[in-house]
């Protein structure tokens, strides 16, 4: 801090006069405090997400457990069912995600966050989802929107609500002689996520 911001938080803090005058000194001191309290936010709200998606990665299901909500948490992803609370979606993911033959990589990217209260928040995020499958021999490229909720309880901020909107999808598999063929290009396929498409 330099001399002339010492000068003037003591100032305000004595209750001395300066030039500006004491309310619009104080006015000034509470929108800085209160931009300073949004950006504290809205960085830890990132911060959980890339929690969110590093312990998806590392297969970490408790990890992904204390990012949801523990008060009804609602995960709403495009081509899985819809759950209502976080431990339905563990579950699912410890059977489907934390697999050895599994390796996954989720790239969040483009955050928007907007604070639409003092607990509460949405945000927007694009999502990069690549998954190799060592066993059936696929890779699955998807592109995804994610649209989110958070809220603060407990003096930290939750996932309260997560949806996706699948926006690209490459499924491939690999061949005796190691080449990779497309299965499906564009459109996911309309089956159960992980399944293979049945070829005509």
């Amino acid at each position: 801090m330099d001399t002339q911001t010492r000068y003037t938080l003591s100032n305000s803090a004595s209750g001395r006069s300066n030039h500006t005058g004491d309310g619009v000194e104080e006015d000034r001191l509470a929108r800085l405090e209160q931009q300073v309290r949004a950006l504290e936010d809205i960085s830890a709200i990132k911060a959980l997400k890339y929690r969110y998606l590093r312990a998806c990665d590392r297969k970490e299901p408790d990890v992904v457990r204390d990012c949801l909500d523990p008060d009804g948490a609602v995960i709403a992803y495009e081509g899985f069912p819809r759950f209502e609370d976080r431990e339905s979606f563990v579950q699912i993911y410890r059977e489907m995600g934390c697999r050895p033959n599994i390796i996954d990589m989720h790239h969040g990217q483009n955050p928007e966050i907007t604070l639409t209260g003092p607990d509460t928040a949405t945000g927007k995020w694009d999502l990069y989802f690549n998954t190799i499958d060592t066993e059936a021999g696929t890779v699955l490229q998807m592109a995804c929107a994610y649209s989110d909720v958070y809220r603060r309880k407990q003096g930290r901020w939750w996932i309260s609500e997560t949806s996706t909107r699948r926006t690209s999808f490459l499924m491939q598999q690999q061949q005796p002689d190691g080449t990779l063929r497309v299965l499906v290009m564009g459109e996911p396929p309309p089956v159960p996520y992980g399944e293979l498409p049945v070829e005509k």
